[in-house]
């Protein structure tokens, strides 16, 4: 029986299904279950005869072109193309590069991957559309790491992109192509995403002020997922000013993700000139002295931090035990969660309301075919993932989810006595692009070095900062400063007390 595009199963797909599931059937009652689907199936005819719900495209635009050679010299471009917004707004003048797992309807979007090439999204995410009305220029998309699963620059299926202070060194990921055409100057402002340190990490070996802010301020419609307590978005920018300025623009609700569940949008900017004096700092012990720290890195942050005692802060050294282990309770979170989610699930997975990107589940979903060609960081990931859920039955993401909030409250039992903490944004400078032929021990190693600091945040959902503190090697520096829930304000008036005290680029180690 055939209705429409929905096919009914028959009788042996129906016992391979069966067989999946562990049942086991005569023909007679298999052939019972077969006949009782009729009107099943005849309600998902039904769906299917239904239009989507999505929401319209309200801005003209044209697909773009992929720039080569000089024109993108360190590949940090995936897609140039202009999308004017309204005549008038907050970002009126500022042009916006997107990350390359952002739908922007018309215009190609991979994330990364050879698998997605060709997809065409027909939405625009939500943070795209507040950056248009806000009368900001979309000009284009940046490339992003292989469905964003590293933290170096070295997995895209386009090629790696390369350090806009140095060529043949890493730009960070998985927001490398944005962090990089901000440093570069090519754009004034650009959207990264952060499930691990992914806008923080790439602003720190890039040397520009990246914001993950809290869980859910931002929505994350129509953003490719990987998994929904740990999906962030946020601004990376070459000041802290401009970065204030388009959180103003992407915060708050849009009715539409379940990952938002509080938190409006302030006027973040009004806290720029109001100094460090007065604000107590925890310089946190555990985010220091790492196997994989530099010295350097270490020195210069720690400068930083008496940098602050000088603007009038407060700024003592506290000890905070969790830290040391954050990045091993987001590890099950992160691998078992994206394993289930984005690709087993095809991106979206089930249980939440909200909007599904139908056209990129279905493109999505053909990556099974195509498994050798993902990414060795993303495969490794899918790797462990799948083993712990079939071999664990999903014990470990199930228990971390749990010490989560341990993890929480140690932050914030630090956070009651101070506005904020500081630490490395990453233990090292950025690091050397492996060549084509590097081991897959390498390649692994490059793209997940660098995760201790960023990633227990992404867990907590505490807003986290990467603010360029120096420069070591010809190589940025970035201090992490992190707030209270939905204190964004306080990360932005530390911050930009810093800026105005310092040029972190004449700050060497």
């Amino acid at each position: 029986m055939t209705l429409g595009t929905v096919k009914a199963p028959t009788t042996e797909q129906l016992r391979e299904v069966a067989a999946d599931l562990g049942m086991t059937f005569t023909d007679e009652d298999l052939a019972s279950h077969l006949a009782a689907l009729g009107p099943s199936i005849g309600a998902y005819h039904l769906i299917d005869r239904m239009t989507d719900e999505l929401p319209a495209v309200k801005y003209p635009r044209t697909p773009g072109y992929r720039p080569r050679g000089e024109e993108n010299a360190r590949n940090a471009w995936y897609i140039k193309t202009k999308v004017e917004g309204a005549a008038s707004g907050k970002l009126k003048g500022k042009t916006v590069v997107l990350k390359d797992n952002i739908c922007l309807a018309g215009v190609p979007m991979m994330n990364g991957a050879a698998t997605m090439e060709g997809y065409m999204p027909d939405v625009d995410a939500t943070v795209a559309v507040r950056v248009l009305d806000a009368g900001g220029t979309i000009v284009g998309k940046a490339v992003c790491e292989y469905f964003c699963f590293s933290g170096g620059s070295h997995t895209s299926s386009t090629g790696p992109v390369h350090n806009a202070h140095k060529m043949g060194y890493s730009a960070g990921g998985s927001s490398s192509g944005s962090a990089t055409l901000v440093a570069l100057g090519e754009v004034d402002m650009a959207l990264g995403g952060d499930q691990g340190g992914s806008i923080r990490m790439p602003s720190a070996y890039s040397g520009t002020y990246g914001m993950k802010p809290t869980h859910g301020l931002v929505p994350y419609t129509g953003i490719m997922p990987i998994e929904l307590t740990i999906d962030h978005t946020g601004p990376i920018t070459g000041s802290v000013e401009d970065n204030a300025l388009l959180l103003e623009v992407l915060a708050g609700p849009d009715g539409l993700d379940p990952r938002q569940y509080g938190g409006q949008p302030q006027e973040y900017r009004a806290a720029l000139g109001k100094g460090a004096a007065g604000l107590r700092i925890g310089v946190v012990k555990e985010g220091f002295g790492l196997p994989q720290s530099m010295a350097k890195v270490d020195e210069l942050v720690m400068a930083a931090a008496e940098k602050f005692k000088s603007l009038g802060a407060t700024v003592e050294t506290v000890s905070i035990p969790m830290h040391a282990v954050g990045g091993a309770i987001w590890l099950p979170v992160a691998a078992e969660g994206a394993t289930v989610q984005m690709m087993l699930g095809n991106g979206f997975g089930f249980n939440w309301q909200g909007l599904y990107v139908t056209s990129m589940l279905d493109w999505h979903s053909a990556w099974r075919n195509r498994a050798d060609e993902l990414s060795d960081t993303l495969k490794n990931t899918m790797l462990l993932g799948h083993y712990m859920t079939t071999h664990y039955r999903g014990h470990y993401y199930a228990k971390a989810q749990n010490l989560v909030r341990r993890l929480r409250a140690a932050y914030d039992a630090v956070l009651g006595s101070y506005d904020l903490l500081l630490m490395p944004t990453v233990p090292m400078t950025a690091t050397p692009i492996p060549d084509d032929n590097a081991p897959i021990a390498e390649i692994l190693q490059r793209g997940f070095e660098m995760l201790p600091n960023t990633s227990p945040f992404d867990c907590t959902h505490h807003p986290a900062m990467s603010v360029p503190c120096g420069m070591a090697g010809g190589l940025p520096v970035g201090m992490q400063l992190v707030g209270k829930m939905y204190d964004e304000t306080t990360v932005y008036r530390a911050a930009a007390a810093f800026e105005a005290a310092t040029d972190w680029k004449k700050i060497t180690a």
